[in-house]
C-alpha cells in the first residue's frame, strides 16, 4: 500500500523528513501545510482539511504548536507521526492521554535516538556486560548553533516560543534514551543558562540524574560551544567511550600494574563511530519504522507511546526541581 502523506511544517527539520518520505517507496507526499504562508509549490496548502484526506499526517512544526495540531487530529482515522516533544505542559499531557487513549497504536512520537547506534549498543549484553556494574554515565553533546546568523530568527532562540529551551530541543533526546532503556529516572539538579547572549531562550544546560541501581548521570548540552559529542559509560570492570568519532571498549579492571600503581584497563575494541551519522540514520530509521507500520496497518509498539509521554513529563519535573 502506497501511503498518502500530509505534513505540517516546512523548514530545516521538516525538510529532512520530507527527503526521507520522498525516498520511501511506500509513501507519496501529497500536502505540505502552513497556516498562513503560501509558497510557489503545488504541494503547499493552507487548508488543514486537505490533510484529513491522507493516510498519514506528519507534525513537524515548532514545539509549542504540537498539542494544537494533535487536538485537531483527534478524529483522524489514519496514522500520526509527531516530532518530539508531544506537548509543552503537564495540563496538555493529561489531555493528550485522554484523547489518544484508545488509538495510541496509530500515534508515533519521534524520539529518534531510540533508533541510533548507541541505543543499539545499550541493548547488547555482549558489550555492556564487559563493563561490570554500571556506576556512572557522562554525556556531552554541543555545537555552535547560537552563533549562526539565522539562529536569532528561529523559534529556538525565542523563550516565548521555545518554552523549555535547550532542555526540550536537545537534552530531551538523552533523557528519553535513558528513560527508554533504564526507566525510573530521578532528576537531581538542573542548571540552564544563556551563554551566547543571543535570543531569550537558554542555550546551554547541565543536568544530573539518578537511575536504577544508583547509576549517576551527567548531561551537558549547549548551542554555544564548538562541536563536542562524547559519551562515557563507566562500570566496575570497564569503560565504554565515544569520542572523536571513535568508540572504545576498555576492560578488564587492572587495578594495579607490576609496580603496584593503579592502571587503566586495556582497550580491547576500537571502531569508527560518528554521532552525526548516527543521528541522520536514526531519523531515517524511525520514520521508516513508522511508515512501515502504517503501510501494513500494524500497531505501533505500545511502549513507544507510553515512554514518550513519561519522557515528556520528566522534562516538566526537571524544570521544577
Amino acid at each position: 500500500m502506497v501511503l498518502k502523506v500530509g505534513l505540517i511544517g516546512y523548514r530545516n527539520h521538516a525538510q529532512r523528513l520530507i527527503d526521507i518520505i520522498n525516498s520511501n517507496h511506500n509513501s507519496n507526499l501529497m500536502y505540505i501545510f502552513h497556516p498562513t504562508k503560501k509558497f510557489d509549490d503545488p504541494l503547499f496548502t493552507t487548508n488543514f482539511d486537505n490533510l484529513l484526506t491522507c493516510d498519514v499526517v506528519v507534525v513537524s512544526s515548532p514545539n509549542n504548536t504540537h498539542f494544537n495540531y494533535l487536538q485537531k487530529l483527534q478524529n483522524f482515522k489514519g496514522y500520526i507521526f509527531c516530532e518530539k516533544p508531544p506537548v509543552s505542559s503537564s495540563v496538555e499531557l493529561k489531555k493528550l492521554q485522554k484523547i489518544f487513549k484508545k488509538k495510541s497504536s496509530k500515534v508515533f512520537f519521534n524520539f529518534n535516538h531510540r533508533f541510533n547506534t548507541f541505543s543499539k549498543i545499550l541493548k547488547k549484553k555482549s558489550i555492556i556486560g564487559k563493563l561490570g556494574i554500571i556506576n556512572h554515565i557522562n554525556i556531552v553533546s554541543t555545537h555552535g548553533l547560537a552563533f549562526k546568523k539565522e539562529y536569532l530568527s528561529s523559534w529556538r532562540a525565542n523563550g516565548k516560543n521555545n518554552l523549555h529551551n535547550i532542555l526540550e530541543t536537545v537534552t530531551i533526546h538523552y533523557v528519553d534514551l535513558l528513560n527508554f532503556h533504564f526507566g525510573n529516572i530521578q532528576p537531581q539538579s538542573y542548571s540552564p543558562k544563556l551563554v551566547s547572549k543571543n535570543g531569550s531562550a537558554f542555550d546551554s544546560c547541565h543536568l544530573s540524574l539518578l537511575l536504577n541501581n544508583d547509576i549517576t548521570v551527567s548531561i551537558f548540552n549547549s548551542y554555544a560551544t564548538p562541536v563536542i559529542n562524547e559519551i562515557s559509560i563507566i562500570g566496575t570492570n570497564g569503560i565504554l567511550n565515544i569520542r572523536n568519532n571513535q568508540l572504545t571498549l576498555s576492560y578488564p579492571r587492572n587495578t594495579f600494574n607490576s609496580k603496584g600503581f593503579f592502571k587503566s584497563p586495556s582497550i580491547k575494541h576500537k571502531v569508527k563511530f560518528s554521532m552525526e551519522d548516527g543521528y541522520a540514520n536514526s531519523l531515517k530509521d524511525s520514520m521508516n519504522y513508522f511508515l512501515n507500520c502504517a503501510s501494513k496497518k500494524l500497531d505501533i509498539n505500545k511502549n513507544y507511546f507510553e515512554t514518550s509521554l513519561s519522557t515528556n513529563q520528566l522534562i516538566f519535573d526537571i524544570e521544577n526541581i
